[in-house]
């Protein structure tokens, strides 16, 4: 405390006290210990981790769900497809029997085309291979080499997969 020190008018000395006032002093904040700060680092790094692995995770959701929603949607046009196939049978076997639709022959050729249906080779002649044609009838010949007679019913291919083998009849030559 100290004394202020004053003089009245009658000359007698009176003595005030009056409050020491602290200074302002500003108080910086504490520094964190390199442990916490290890600690802090460590939680970082852990969250920055799950983060990655959930973003990491949803992306293969996502690419999983497209992936099954294109399968589904190529099983549903090949089953469609194959529901089609004995109408293309009978269109074609039209168009061969009748001379007047043959105009039809190459719209329905460009039809299948935009469809990505392809007919499997069955030209007489050309080598049988039992992944594309079913052999229902087999002539006997002197060769070991079986080769297809005839066409019974065609095959289809659907975006290079084989949609339907073709029926054909074979011979060994």
């Amino acid at each position: 405390m100290i004394k202020n020190h004053k003089k009245p008018e009658d000359s007698e000395e009176i003595l005030e006290e009056t409050p020491l006032e602290a200074p302002e002093t500003k108080v910086a904040p504490e520094e964190p210990s390199d442990q916490a700060q290890d600690e802090n680092a460590a939680k970082i790094a852990e969250l920055t981790a799950d983060l990655q692995r959930t973003r990491a995770d949803f992306e293969n959701f996502r690419k999983q769900v497209d992936n099954q929603r294109l399968q589904a949607m190529e099983m549903a046009t090949e089953g469609t497809l194959l529901k089609l196939l004995p109408l293309l049978d009978d269109i074609e076997r039209g168009i061969a029997s009748n001379p007047e639709l043959s105009p039809l022959a190459k719209s329905f050729e460009k039809a299948l085309k935009e469809l990505k249906i392809t007919k499997i080779d069955t030209k007489e002649g050309a080598e049988f291979n039992p992944d594309l044609h079913d052999a229902v009838l087999v002539e006997d010949g002197d060769g070991d080499k079986e080769v297809i007679a005839g066409t019974l019913r065609p095959g289809y291919f659907y975006a290079d997969q084989i949609l339907r083998p073709a029926m054909v009849k074979v011979k060994r030559v």
